[in-house]
């Protein structure tokens, strides 16, 4: 099964076979939500009131656990009408609920997840998915009734992704594009429909619609929409998600609105279907925190355990001394600002994951009853269970998918088969990553802040302990942030090879600590303010060939190695906003300190491109800035270029709303109007010089301040040398000129 449908009361199940597609009709599924209470007489007495309610299908007594560290109980099963009328039952029981007398559970469940788990139906397809891309330029949106003049179409499929095959550019009046996408829908008849944008629908249909066209998307008529748009803030930032739609016998995966597609591809989000139990469609929006309680979810009711529908755990009782000593973080050394030569990346694989398997920490092993005066998490006092938790078994698999994909990915030589391992091992990565925080999220179903501080403590001790080691193998820390080290050589010591140094501290830790990559230098960037190290801000050249010192190899993870000699986190060029054009600045000038190890030369380098910029000489379209908006418009305290560019949209008819992005241009930085940017779709054909000299200027600070040259050095070593800046040193780094 690869997609679910609901309507008209009934559920369609759609397969695909070795003959083609089915669809499998279940006109008799009732979803189910529970109701406990103190003692099953309370629940009893209001068993009649359940059972009159219009959308209550039935009722019955059943024992299920309220939580991982309660006993089994007896609770009211309750089936529904229809998925749809889940969320009415559970408000009109929801009054009961606050009056701190009933619970309810497994209420919040996704409609196709829950189908999945109350049917045990595997969404995971048995064979290859055919795909069919459909990507519309934003302009093709503006106005309040927008019809689609352009688009591209382009079928595929296989594990990967979209698909590159029979790739057609469609323009023409509506009519004409309405149609023939039609067609290439029939021919294609893809099971996944890869969407730049699910406003997509909505317009194509009713385009056909207004035009007399016969039109279809599914393999059944019509569409249904599924949610509308919102916006949401999160963590303090803003987030903005598109209204989401269905189509009969497809699954949509809308461009605007996916994270592990965009973050992986295909073949990670299946992976991540058969983990979870989500549908694709449904997993393609979902964020790593509503995957992970997929899986978890099922862990839990494999555990006869319920899924709460209002998660509310109080905070352990602590003494003063250890709510001090728990609320910390990782553990991080302040990075030696300078470029160090011989440097050394060591990590530790899936740190958090891997302390939470071996050292069994889960919600209900922290701190349990069972083992009250044990101390067993460092520095904090906290027992922990000897029973197996229900966390470490839903990471154990994880992490061994995960090592057992990487050592394949590194063994094969077949491009695509490395590209779907690629992409199955991006998918569990960002799902190990989100472990660890999540136990310390107060909506998290199953988490626990204990946990949270347990797992902290575990990694600070690994940490000093691996540094400890390292040092007295003859290594020197340059860095070390909460699960990774880098350690160039002591001068004048006896030094014991890195990866027989890994292996006793693997053996000691019970986590690998793994040999990243060597390089033939690092930079460590010093903050903007101060002459500290800012903690993520480095680059460097990766060497040749790894562990030369080491007597390891780099291992093969995907990064950004291979076709790039050089490592960058946290600079301008790794950052979302910045312009491309001030990116290849900074790459150049990295490449060029790479060359020259020296300030001069680099400065040499950037006055060309400043040259090239003052002379209106780079393309518009590589100045392109993008910003998520955060506000409306008429919110914000200061004229800002996202509030121009939001107004400039505006007056295109294009709507920009709170969490989604906007890509301008700065045309005129001195004015306070609209008329200060210009959006990239409008091609403009000027700049202001200044301000983009400027973003140029802080890149380059960023690339020579590990060398001692703050801004005021480079721009008057361009003031004292601007007429020999062209050719004082031959021209890019890179031999091809800026």
């Amino acid at each position: 099964m690869f997609t679910v449908d609901f309507r008209d009361d009934a559920v369609y199940a759609w397969s695909r076979t070795g003959n083609g597609v089915e669809c499998e009709h279940d006109p008799d599924y009732t979803p189910t939500v529970y109701l406990e209470a103190n003692d099953w007489a309370t629940v009893a007495e209001n068993r009649e009131h359940v059972d009159a309610h219009p959308n209550v299908a039935a009722t019955a007594r059943e024992e299920w656990r309220p939580g991982f560290r309660e006993d089994p109980t007896d609770v009211l099963r309750v089936d529904v009408t229809g998925v749809d009328a889940v969320r009415t039952v559970a408000r009109q029981l929801r009054s009961w609920e606050r009056s701190g007398t009933f619970r309810l559970f497994n209420v919040d469940f996704t409609p196709a997840f829950r189908y999945c788990l109350e049917t045990d139906a595997d969404p995971t397809p048995n064979g290859s998915l055919r795909t069919l891309a459909i990507d519309v330029p934003a302009t093709e949106f503006a106005g309040d009734d927008p019809e689609i003049t352009e688009c591209t179409v382009r079928s595929g499929d296989g594990a990967n992704g979209d698909g590159s095959r029979g790739a057609e550019t469609v323009a023409g009046n509506p009519e004409t594009v309405v149609e023939r996408v039609g067609e290439r829908v029939e021919s294609a008849d893809p099971d996944v429909l890869v969407l730049s944008t699910a406003r997509l629908i909505p317009v194509l249909f009713e385009t056909a619609r207004e035009r007399g066209v016969d039109f279809q998307l599914g393999r059944r008529p019509g569409y249904r929409k599924r949610a509308g748009a919102s916006t949401y803030e999160s963590y303090g930032r803003v987030g903005h998600s598109p209204a989401r739609y269905g189509i009969p016998g497809r699954a949509v995966i809308d461009r605007e609105n996916t994270f592990f597609y965009r973050e992986t591809n295909l073949a990670g989000c299946l992976d991540l279907v058969s983990r979870s139990g989500k549908p694709l469609q449904e997993l393609a929006w979902a964020s790593i925190g509503n995957v992970l309680t997929a899986i978890q979810v099922r862990e839990a009711l494999d555990r006869n355990v319920l899924v709460p529908w209002r998660s509310w755990r109080a905070e352990f009782f602590k003494t003063m001394g250890q709510l001090q000593d728990a609320d910390r973080g990782g553990y991080t050394f302040s990075p030696r600002v300078g470029v160090h030569e011989d440097v050394h990346e060591l990590d530790f694989a899936s740190l958090y994951p891997n302390i939470i398997v071996t050292r069994n920490v889960s919600p209900e092993t922290v701190r349990c009853d069972c083992h009250p005066d044990r101390e067993d998490v460092p520095g904090l006092g906290y027992a922990v269970c000897d029973e197996q938790g229900y966390l470490p078994e839903v990471l154990s698999s994880l992490v061994d998918a995960r090592d057992g994909i990487k050592r394949e990915r590194r063994s094969t030589d077949d491009p695509e088969r490395r590209e779907t391992l690629a992409g199955r091992s991006a998918a569990l990565k960002w799902i190990l990553v989100a472990c660890f925080g999540y136990q310390g999220f107060s909506n998290a179903k199953f988490g626990r802040i204990e946990c949270h501080e347990a797992i902290n403590a575990f990694a600070r001790e690994i940490l000093l302990d691996a540094k400890a080691a390292l040092e007295a193998g003859g290594w020197e820390v340059v860095h070390g942030i909460v699960d990774s080290v880098w350690v160039t050589p002591r001068e004048g010591v006896e030094r014991r090879p890195l990866d027989a140094l890994a292996a006793e501290i693997t053996d000691d830790v019970g986590v690998r600590l793994e040999y990243e990559a060597a390089y033939d230098w690092v930079a460590f960037v010093p903050r903007r303010d101060s002459n500290a190290g800012a903690l993520t801000k480095y680059f460097g050249k990766r060497a040749s060939e790894g562990g030369t010192e080491g007597g390891a190899e780099a291992r093969d993870d995907g990064g950004n190695g291979g076709e790039d000699a050089f490592k960058y986190r946290g600079v301008e060029c790794r950052q979302r906003s910045t312009p491309e054009w001030v990116a290849d600045v900074q790459r150049d000038l990295i490449a060029a300190l790479d060359r020259y190890r020296e300030p001069e030369p680099v400065c040499g380098v950037l006055a060309q491109y400043l040259q090239r910029l003052d002379a209106e000489r780079v393309d518009p379209a590589d100045l392109a800035v993008s910003n998520r908006v955060s506000k409306e418009p008429g919110e914000y305290a200061h004229y800002t270029h996202s509030t121009a560019a939001v107004e400039r949209a505006d007056d295109a008819g294009l709507d920009v709303e709170p969490g989604q992005s906007v890509d301008y241009v700065v045309v005129d930085d001195e004015r306070d109007t609209r008329e200060r940017v210009a959006l990239a779709a409008e091609e403009s054909e000027g700049y202001d010089a200044d301000y983009y000299r400027d973003r140029a200027l802080r890149a380059a600070e960023s690339v020579l301040s590990p060398l001692g040259w703050r801004r005021g050095d480079i721009e008057a070593y361009l003031a004292d040398r601007e007429d020999a800046a062209v050719t004082a040193y031959g021209g890019a780094a890179d031999g091809d000129g800026p």
